[in-house]
Parts: structure tokens; C-alpha cells; sequence
């Protein structure tokens, strides 16, 4: 079912998985699910070979620095934006401070992505008897974001073996509170857990920048809440 879809990027996968099929609501805050996706960004590159994590293990995993291994362009313009900011960047990243500035404005700049990829539409609805105008982006198919959540689903049911891309999607799927809208019957608070556990069988790298993510997520919570 799923090997003839082309797979998307974490970013757009999250993306997707982030909204309602329906009514294209974010299931959680903008700035939330962007600095997930920014963390999509970054395993997509360490998948692809392009960055490594600095090997020094005395750093907490937000503030490991991000090294280059290659600035060969992925051929994904969001990618190889990302490729340019660490290179030309006047000091090293840490994960943290790429998470923060690239998640700045990459909400806007997937859902522009998906719209041009012919995979999202925008509509624009009147409310309140035409006084207010609603703008929503709503997926002109639905097997991108069924397809994802099948992934998940056979994965988290032990019915396929967790590929690296899969598992970094279950761990960030996981941080970012979205295994409930993954339609399984599991008590949500366990299958998170499983989530997790799964990802954590995968590349270190893909775990630290995981939990950084985590950690963003974290203080965007407490500092919206100060």
C-alpha cells in the first residue's frame, strides 16, 4: 500500500499529520509544529549524509553544534536552505539555535511548498454572514497523510520493521503530542511510549536532535505561559 506513494520529507509528513483532514486546523500551536519540522529538517539532512552532531558527549543534546559533512545540494529547496544556514552561519550552530531561527518562518514556507507540490489547496470561507473571512489549506488528497499514519500504525503494531525515516517520524510525532490523532485504538499515553521506545533504536543523532526538539517544545510552552 504505501511503497508506490513517493515518501515526503519529515517536515511535510509532520506538517500534514499536524493538521485535520477535514478542516485543516492545527492539532497544536504553529511555532510548536515548526520547530518539529525544523527537527525534520535536520534528521533529513543527517539521513541524507549532509550534517553530523559534534561528538563531544559532556553536552546536553540541544547544545551539541551541528557539523557539515557535505554542502552538496539535496535538490529540496527547504533542505538546501537549511544546508546554506549552517554553512555560511558566522559561529556553529547548536541544535537549539538552528531549531529557533529556521523554525522562524517554515510554517509558512511548507504549506507554500505543499500548495505548489499540488498537495495542499487553499479555500477561503466567508463566517459570521460573510463579515469574516476564513483562509484554510486542505489537502487535495488525503493518501499523503493516510499514508503516513499507515506507516505508524503497522510500525507501532510490530506489522513492518522500523526504517531509519519511519522511526524518526515516531519519535517526532511523539514529542509533539500527535499519536492521538493517529486513529489507533491504544491508550494514548502508551503509545507514545511505544513510539519513543521505537525511535530510540535508531541513530544516536536522530535521538538528540529528537530530544531537542522536545526541549524547544518545552520552552515554548513555559514561555508562553510566563
Amino acid at each position: 500500500m504505501t511503497a508506490s506513494i513517493p515518501q515526503l520529507p519529515l517536515r511535510d509528513e509532520l506538517f500534514l499529520l499536524g493538521h485535520n483532514d477535514d478542516t485543516g486546523q492545527p492539532h497544536l500551536h504553529r511555532q510548536a509544529l515548526a520547530l518539529g519540522m525544523a527537527g525534520g529538517v535536520l534528521i533529513d539532512l543527517f539521513l541524507t549524509g549532509r550534517i553530523a552532531l559534534d561528538p563531544y558527549d559532556d553536552h546536553p543534546a540541544a547544545d551539541r553544534w551541528l557539523r557539515l559533512n557535505s554542502d552538496q545540494p539535496v535538490g529540496d529547496l527547504i533542505a538546501d536552505t537549511a544546508l546554506a544556514a549552517i554553512h555560511y552561519s558566522r559561529a556553529t550552530p547548536t541544535v537549539k539555535a538552528f531549531l529557533r531561527s529556521f523554525a522562524d518562518d517554515l510554517y509558512e514556507r511548507t504549506r507554500a511548498g505543499l500548495v505548489a507540490a499540488g498537495i495542499l489547496r487553499h479555500t477561503a470561507r466567508r463566517r459570521l454572514g460573510g463579515l469574516v473571512r476564513a483562509d484554510a489549506y486542505l489537502a487535495t488528497d488525503n493518501k499523503w497523510a493516510v499514508v503516513a499514519r499507515a506507516r505508524l500504525r503497522y510500525l507501532a503494531a510490530g506489522r513492518e520493521p522500523p526504517d531509519n525515516h519511519t522511526a524518526a517520524l515516531a519519535g517526532l510525532v511523539a514529542v509533539l503530542g500527535l499519536a492521538d490523532h493517529l486513529y489507533l485504538d491504544d491508550d494514548t499515553t502508551t503509545l507514545t511510549a511505544h513510539l519513543k521506545t521505537i525511535a530510540a533504536q535508531h541513530h544516536r543523532p536522530i535521538r538528540e536532535i529528537t530530544a531537542a526538539v522536545d526541549a524547544a517544545v518545552g520552552d515554548l510552552a513555559t514561555a508562553t505561559y510566563r
